[in-house]
């Protein structure tokens, strides 16, 4: 930082300081306080969405690894019994499926959802850094021009004998008013615009994700419907019927009686 600049720190940080005790008075702006506020929660919005979009896509693939994971010991279980067995054989072909599941989002999937999703959520985010600077630089303008305005008072007040203080005074507060205006209209105008955009610009990430979770689940029924028909014709029936839970609390009884499950 300059000497320039330095100094420049000092005095808004006094101006601060005199504003909380009431020595120089603040301008409110209510017009800029409600543009910032619906800024603001559109900003923390943003970056919420940008954090859940990663979280979901880091999710889509993770599940898809557990299930292949999943499928090599599901066919583990079966080939150690009985290879020939319908059991194995819906084993195997649920671990092909998964697996071509697993590869189909990684070669079809993840370079959309980069391209289409997380890199326009990127870029909307890395607005944010560029406009809260404008928004800091305002603030320091405000508070130059409220310094400026109260010395001004001031010099009226208490006339110097000095001729040239009231001009200087009137100078600096013109000079003040004029750059803090600028800012101000400036983002007074521009924030509105920037919220009004957000619809457009993103509606294609909104459609495309859409679109991405319907091929994600599709592709998944499709897959998975390829493994259904190793099962017995009964065996769907038997689920809707409950019948199956009852097939499964029969093993796990067996298993109980077993000495080494603690059976007495």
């Amino acid at each position: 930082m300059s000497w320039t600049g330095f100094k420049k720190s000092l005095n808004r940080a006094g101006t601060t300081v005199l504003q909380k005790t009431g020595q120089i008075e603040r301008t409110v702006d209510r017009e800029f306080a409600d543009e910032e506020s619906k800024y603001r929660a559109f900003e923390k919005e943003c970056q919420a969405l940008q954090k859940d979009s990663k979280t979901y896509g880091d999710s889509m693939r993770a599940m898809t690894s557990a299930q292949a994971r999943l499928a090599d010991t599901i066919e583990t279980f079966y080939n150690a019994s009985d290879r020939t067995s319908d059991g194995a054989m819906a084993g195997h072909a649920f671990k092909s499926a998964v697996e071509d599941l697993d590869n189909s989002i990684q070669r079809e999937m993840e370079a959309p959802y980069r391209t289409c999703i997380m890199e326009p959520l990127g870029k909307m985010n890395a607005y944010f850094p560029v406009i809260n600077e404008h928004i800091s630089k305002r603030n320091k303008k405000l508070l130059d021009y409220d310094a400026a305005r109260s010395k001004l008072r001031k010099t009226i007040d208490k006339p110097s004998e000095d001729p040239t203080k009231l001009p200087k005074a009137q100078h600096e507060h013109d000079d003040a008013k004029e750059v803090f205006e600028l800012l101000n209209e400036q983002l007074i105008t521009e924030l509105p615009q920037l919220l009004d955009l957000r619809v457009p610009y993103f509606d294609p990430s909104f459609e495309a994700m859409i679109r991405m979770q319907c091929k994600f689940a599709e592709d998944g029924y499709e897959k998975m419907s390829t493994v259904q028909r190793y099962f017995a014709d009964n065996v769907r029936d038997d689920y809707a019927a409950g019948q199956l839970d009852a097939q499964v609390e029969g093993v796990l009884q067996e298993m109980k009686e077993l000495s080494i499950c603690g059976a007495n």
